[in-house]
């Protein structure tokens, strides 16, 4: 009932006001519950990471890392703070972010906006232990060597994470996604797999990629991939489609997340699994808004997912919802363990 009625007090607000708040709650320990859903069954490893249950938090929610005591006990099985970038930065003018209620989505143009990485390595430094933490890798809007930006946020901050995603598909900054290109890409990720080596505790490395690629470039971030040593990837990031939106912010510019990107990214998700195999972990995200879309991700081929604006609509309840709601559709198809059904409906989104 208290959820409810906080969630609609929310909804009236300017979004990135209750945003600040919904942080600013969390850092207080209002909000705190046990700690991650887990079971035999919900217990996984992604890339070598074991994790309670495969339900993860995306990056973008807690940008500075500010909140994530009150988020390990939230009932996530890990976290991603993030984008972190080596300078401060504003990001873009506001408004910025956009509810699209009628859609059940959001759009944002944030533009990497964050603490830096030196504020934002000490509260990694400082984080509880309770799940798995990562953290999302950022470029300088008008830096002059944004590769090189990837690789110096995972040096300084390598030692208190336990995964890095390396995003190159966010389309608030001008010309990023450029970076997804075959040349660019490999580039780019052999700068950060070189820093990557000079961590005392080598951790796993995502590549996080657009909704908005056609096969043949999926076939090439694949091959890239698997050249570099990447550890997986994360599928997907926001979407500039706007077909079929209802809501009178439809025609604002910036990445839309929520329903409308969950075919989409569950289609990219499903052929990323086809063209690599099932020895490369797939962290599915884009439009995760209850139990029956989570486990169609892990069917589609994720090892693990990701959720972000779905607790705009459903509050943080959604997590353990879905923990629990995985858990018992795994005893209802007879798998043990969440690698037994990864992959297993793929076909069905080719």
């Amino acid at each position: 009932m208290w959820e409810r009625f906080g969630l609609s007090v929310m909804q009236r607000l300017e979004p990135e006001r209750a945003h600040r708040l919904a942080i600013a709650a969390l850092r207080t320990g209002l909000t705190l519950r046990p700690g991650p859903v887990t079971s035999d069954r919900l217990a996984t490893d992604l890339a070598g990471i074991a994790l309670k249950n495969p339900v993860g938090l995306a990056a973008g929610f807690d940008k500075n890392a500010e909140a994530l005591d009150g988020l390990a006990h939230a009932g996530f099985g890990f976290l991603e703070a993030g984008a972190a970038t080596p300078l401060p930065q504003a990001g873009n003018a506001k408004p910025r972010l956009f509810r699209l209620a009628e859609d059940a989505a959001a759009i944002n143009r944030f533009g990497f906006n964050n603490d830096g990485m030196e504020v934002i390595a000490d509260r990694l430094a400082a984080r509880p232990r309770l799940v798995p933490v990562g953290l999302n890798l950022g470029a300088n809007k008008d830096s002059a060597d944004r590769a090189g930006d990837f690789a110096r946020v995972l040096a300084r901050c390598g030692a208190h994470i336990d995964f890095a995603t390396v995003n190159v598909s966010s389309p608030n900054t001008e010309r990023l996604r450029d970076l997804q290109g075959p040349a660019a890409l490999e580039a780019l990720l052999g700068r950060v797999m070189e820093a990557r080596t000079s961590l005392a505790r080598p951790i796993p490395v995502f590549l996080k990629i657009a909704p908005d690629l056609e096969a043949k470039d999926l076939a090439d971030i694949v091959a890239v991939v698997k050249a570099t040593g990447i550890s997986g990837i994360v599928a997907t990031n926001t979407t500039t489609d706007r077909a079929g939106l209802t809501s009178r912010h439809a025609t604002e510019t910036g990445g839309l997340s929520g329903q409308p990107l969950f075919d989409r990214s569950t289609r990219v998700l499903a052929t990323l699994s086809d063209l690599a195999g099932p020895d490369l972990p797939l962290i599915g995200v884009g439009g995760i808004g209850s139990p029956d879309q989570a486990w169609a991700k892990i069917r589609a081929g994720a090892h693990a997912i990701q959720l972000y604006t779905g607790l705009v609509y459903h509050g943080l309840s959604l997590v353990t919802q879905i923990a629990e709601g995985l858990d018992r559709r795994l005893a209802e198809a007879g798998f043990t363990s969440v690698a037994e059904a990864v992959g297993t409906d793929r076909a069905s989104w080719l």
